[in-house]
Order: structure tokens, then C-alpha cells, then sequence
């Protein structure tokens, strides 16, 4: 909450209007009294295939990242996933491990919006300055196996204001966009390889692999939504 609290400051700081999607688990997790007067908070789920970025338009001048973490796949933190904890071993997007960053940047991105900042794990930090050139980032903590070395919560507030009045002085990144996107979830559940296989256009291409081929953005994120259940 102190994270959320210390980004909307220097938001209004800069004189902007802030919304904030509350979006892990159920969507429910910030308390609205505790935020700043002025600020719009959008919870829940909109059963849409924007997920942790609805609401997000071509009017928002960027977007902001914050309890970023690394991706499903990757051995940077004990949190590592992506979308939900323990469905898969991996998400790729042409090729590469995808982090639910990946996706929610390349949402801002259909709309023109840049991704200005990020806070979170070192790992998940690193990929986004390398998926999103021009994004600025605060490294909240750093992941040792099972465990983190986490900074103090007081640092963390001061390296996130800190580094969003850095990043609403400069563009923000935007990802480089394709022609197509290939979309591959490697399962840890039979059932989910099945159920996921019969989505319109899917393919198996393993055991526990289904890939899937999009055209557009949307289309990625539709495909996404319905492969995963979400």
C-alpha cells in the first residue's frame, strides 16, 4: 500500500490525474480510504481481455507498473509466474519467457499509451528495460532461491517516487510491436493442455505445449484469456 500510495504522490505531484487498477488476486486487495483524495480505483475483474489493464485508454498519458515480478519459467524470484501461480512452466510470446508485464505493456501500447515505470523484483526490472526501452525502473528486491532480499519498506517508497518523477519528465517506452505474435503456454496440468487445445486456431505442439498464432494485439490477449480460463 505505502508503494501505491508513495506513486500516486508523485503523480499528483506532477499534476495528474491517477487511476489505479487494483490487479492481483481477486482484484480487491487496497482499501479506498487509505488513498488519496481524487483518485479513481478500479477493482474486481471486467471479464475482459484487457485483465490487469482494464480501463486503459488512449486518454491516459502512461502507464506505471507496480509489484512487478519475474515470469513463470525464470529462477529470479520464489514469485515467479505469470497470470496465476502453478498452471504452467512457462508463457513464451515469439520465443521469449512472458511476464505478465509483457503483456499488460504491449495492452498500453495498442492504445499508444507508454509504460513509464516499473517497480519490482530485479529480474522482472532487467526484462522490462530490455522488452520496453525507455521504461525507468526501482528494484524492490532480489530473489535467492526459495527466498528475498527485500530493501526496506521506506527505501522503496523514496526509490518509487523518486523514479516516477524521473520517468513523467522523459517518453516512457513503448515495445517493439510485430506482424504477428506466437503465443505458447507449456501446461503443468493434462486437462488444461486440452481444454486449451480446442480454442479456435490453437495447436498442440508437445505434450504440454499449445501455441497459438495472432494477428493483433486483441487478438493475442482474446486468445490469452480463453487458453488460460481466466
Amino acid at each position: 500500500m505505502a508503494a501505491v500510495k508513495a506513486c500516486q504522490q508523485a503523480g499528483y505531484q506532477a499534476g495528474y490525474q491517477v487511476t489505479v487498477k487494483d490487479g492481483h488476486e481477486d482484484g480487491i486487495n487496497l482499501d479506498p480510504a487509505l488513498l488519496p483524495a481524487g483518485t479513481e480505483l478500479i477493482q474486481g475483474w471486467d471479464s475482459s481481455p484487457e485483465e490487469m489493464m482494464a480501463g486503459i485508454s488512449a486518454d491516459y498519458a502512461g502507464a506505471i507498473h507496480i509489484g512487478s515480478h519475474s515470469p513463470a519459467g525464470s529462477s529470479e524470484t520464489p514469485l515467479d509466474h505469470t497470470v496465476e501461480h502453478g498452471w504452467y512452466s512457462w508463457v513464451k510470446l515469439n520465443g521469449e519467457l512472458a511476464s505478465e508485464f509483457t503483456f499488460n505493456s504491449l495492452c498500453a501500447a495498442q492504445y499508444g499509451v507508454p509504460s513509464l515505470f516499473l517497480a519490482g523484483d530485479a529480474g522482472i526490472c532487467r526484462r522490462a528495460e530490455d522488452f520496453c526501452p525507455g521504461i525507468v525502473t526501482c528494484a524492490t528486491k532480489k530473489g535467492v532461491g526459495s527466498a528475498t532480499v527485500n530493501k526496506s519498506p521506506q527505501e522503496v517508497a523514496a526509490g518509487i517516487a523518486t523514479g516516477i518523477k524521473e520517468a513523467l519528465a522523459g517518453p516512457g517506452g513503448l515495445p517493439l510491436l510485430a506482424d504477428e505474435y506466437l503465443l505458447e503456454f507449456c501446461f503443468s496440468l493434462a486437462g488444461r493442455v486440452r481444454a486449451a487445445s480446442f480454442y479456435p486456431g490453437a495447436e498442440r505442439a508437445g505434450e504440454r505445449i499449445v501455441s497459438y498464432r495472432a494477428k493483433s494485439i486483441m487478438e493475442l490477449l482474446t486468445a490469452k484469456m480463453f487458453m488460460t480460463e481466466i
